[in-house]
C-alpha cells in the first residue's frame, strides 16, 4: 500500500492526495510527524513525498503522477488525445508554477492571515503537544515564511498583477462549473487537479476565503467535489469537439503572465542575471531567477515537439489565438 506523506496545509499534498482518491488507488494519507521524518528519504526535502509499497519513496507531484500512470490503469488523468494531453499538461504546469503565488501571497502578505495559517500549520505539524509548543513553532515559521516572499516573487509590487490574474481564472471557474465540472469531457485531468491543489487552500485561509464565498461561491464549493472525486464515472471528449470557454481562458492567462515569466526567467539565467523582471497590463513583476522553472520551460517545449503532426497541427490555433504557440519553439 502506498503512503502519502503531507500536510492540509500543503497545496501540492492535496493535488495529490484528491488524484490518489479520484483514481482509486488505495493509500494512507500521514500528515504531521510522518511527514517530517519522510522528508529525509527524498533528495528535495518538500511534500509531499510518496512511499511505494516497496519502501521506497518519491516526490514532486507531476513527476509522480506519470509514474503512477505507468504502474496504474484505469481512471487515468491523462486524456487519451495526445492533443488534449498536452493541453493538459500545460495547464497543470501553469497552476504549480504561477498559480502556486497566488496561493503564497495571500497566505503571507497580511497579518490575519500569517496569523491563522502559521497557528494551523503549527496544530496541525504537532498534533497536540501544548499551545505553547504550538505557539512558539508558528511564530518561528511565520518569520521564516514571511522572509521568503522575494525569493519567490510575492511581494507587495507583484501582487496586484498575480491577483488580477487569480480573479480572472477564478471568473472562468465559476462561468464554467455551474454548466460541467472537468475541462476535458466528463471525467478529470491532471489540469483540474493542479488547479485544485493551489485553490484548495484559496478556500480556507482568512482573507482569499472571505474573497471566494462572497465572489466565486460554486468554484468554492466546486473544491469539495474535486477533493474526493472518487464516485466520477466519465468519459474524454472528442479531439475534434473545441475547448470549451474555460480551457481558453485559463491559456490565455499563460500566455498573459505565465509566458513571459518563463520567458524572462530563461532569459535572465542566460544572461547570467540573478533577478529578473517584467510587465503584464502595466503592472510589474519581480523575482530571483530560478533554475525549476527552465527545466519546466524545457520539458513543455520537448513535449510540444513530441506530438504528432497531426496533432500538432489541430491544437496550433487555440495556441496562436492564447498566446502560447511562440514559446513552444
Amino acid at each position: 500500500m502506498y503512503t502519502l506523506h503531507g500536510a492540509l496545509a500543503s497545496p501540492y499534498s492535496m493535488k495529490m492526495r484528491a488524484l490518489l482518491r479520484y483514481r482509486r488507488i488505495t493509500h494512507i494519507w500521514a500528515h504531521g510527524a510522518s511527514a517530517r521524518d519522510a522528508q529525509s528519504q527524498v533528495r528535495a526535502p518538500v511534500i509531499p513525498v510518496l512511499e511505494y509499497p516497496d519502501g521506497s519513496f518519491a516526490n514532486d507531484s507531476t513527476p509522480l503522477i506519470y509514474d503512477l500512470e505507468r504502474r496504474h490503469t484505469g481512471r487515468s488523468v491523462i486524456p487519451d488525445d495526445p492533443g488534449q494531453a498536452f493541453l493538459a499538461h500545460l495547464i497543470e504546469d501553469f497552476a504549480d508554477e504561477w498559480l502556486t503565488k497566488a496561493m503564497f501571497g495571500y497566505r503571507w502578505l497580511e497579518d490575519v492571515d500569517q496569523i491563522q495559517m502559521s497557528h494551523w500549520l503549527a496544530f496541525d505539524a504537532f498534533k497536540g503537544g501544548g499551545l505553547d509548543t504550538i505557539e512558539s513553532f508558528a511564530s518561528t515559521f511565520r518569520e521564516r515564511q514571511v522572509g521568503r516572499m522575494a525569493l519567490v516573487g510575492c511581494t507587495r509590487e507583484n501582487f496586484a498583477l498575480i491577483e488580477a490574474s487569480t480573479r480572472r481564472l477564478l471568473r472562468a471557474l465559476e462561468d464554467h462549473v455551474v454548466n460541467q465540472h472537468w475541462f476535458f469531457g466528463t471525467r478529470p485531468s491532471l489540469a483540474e487537479f493542479g488547479i485544485y491543489g493551489q485553490f484548495s487552500q484559496l478556500g480556507v485561509d482568512p482573507t482569499a476565503q472571505t474573497m471566494m464565498r462572497a465572489e466565486f461561491p460554486d468554484t468554492y464549493r466546486w473544491l469539495l467535489h474535486v477533493d474526493d472525486a472518487s464516485d466520477i464515472e466519465g468519459a474524454w471528449s472528442a479531439p475534434v469537439e473545441p475547448a470549451p470557454p474555460v480551457v481558453e481562458a485559463f491559456l490565455s492567462e499563460v500566455g498573459r503572465v505565465y509566458v513571459p515569466f518563463l520567458q524572462a526567467n530563461a532569459a535572465a539565467a542566460q544572461a547570467g542575471k540573478e533577478t529578473f523582471r517584467f510587465e503584464v497590463d502595466g503592472l510589474p513583476y519581480e523575482q530571483g531567477t530560478f533554475k525549476y522553472q527552465l527545466k519546466c520551460l524545457a520539458d513543455l517545449r520537448q513535449r510540444f515537439a513530441a506530438l504528432p503532426d497531426e496533432t500538432r497541427e489541430r491544437i496550433v490555433p487555440l495556441l496562436n489565438a492564447t498566446g502560447c504557440r511562440e514559446f513552444l519553439g
